[in-house]
């Protein structure tokens, strides 16, 4: 097993707004979503309660979100595999942006700051407009820095709620 000092800190947001037929609802699915990443070796240090948001887009079902914290030894590529892995598992297929989905598992921040890469970019780059992932993520992670504005997650969810726009430039040194 890799040391400490070998992991990486990930904040992963889970989403789900259609049932499943082994898992049932929304809720039920992030659950086992929850376990699944568990099962995939992948050490989740804190899990967010389920919360139930409206739809984004044209969908017209409501999702259950929520966010975890993982530790792994894992790259942001390689963690992107397993999580898309455990998607299709769950029956998710590539389709219509803003479309209802069984389950969405995105990697939102990573404690290596910011990757690039065809397909991946961490900060995610919505995850700052969008307020059901940053309560989940401020449940278990309040005091963690989006790299990009310097601005803690408590403080990017309280622009949020009071409509005051973030501008992901990064600060000046």
């Amino acid at each position: 097993m890799p040391s400490s000092a070998d992991r990486w800190s990930y904040l992963v947001a889970l989403g789900s707004n259609r049932c499943h037929g082994r898992h049932g609802t929304p809720d039920r699915v992030i659950a086992a979503a929850r376990d699944a990443i568990a099962d995939a070796g992948l050490d989740i240090v804190h899990a967010a309660q389920v919360v139930t948001t409206p739809p984004l887009g044209p969908s017209i079902r409501r999702y259950a979100n929520a966010a975890v914290l993982i530790e792994s030894a894992l790259t942001p590529p390689a963690l992107l595999t397993r999580l898309k892995a455990i998607e299709r598992a769950f029956g998710r297929r590539s389709g219509r942006r803003w479309g209802a989905r069984v389950i969405d598992l995105d990697i939102i921040l990573w404690s290596g700051g910011i990757w690039a890469s065809p397909g991946l970019s961490i900060p995610h780059p919505a995850f700052r407009d969008r307020r059901f992932v940053l309560d989940p993520l401020a449940a278990i992670a309040a005091d963690w820095r989006d790299p990009v504005t310097g601005l803690a997650v408590r403080h990017l969810l309280s622009r949020l709620k009071h409509n005051s726009p973030v501008d992901p430039t990064p600060p000046a040194p």
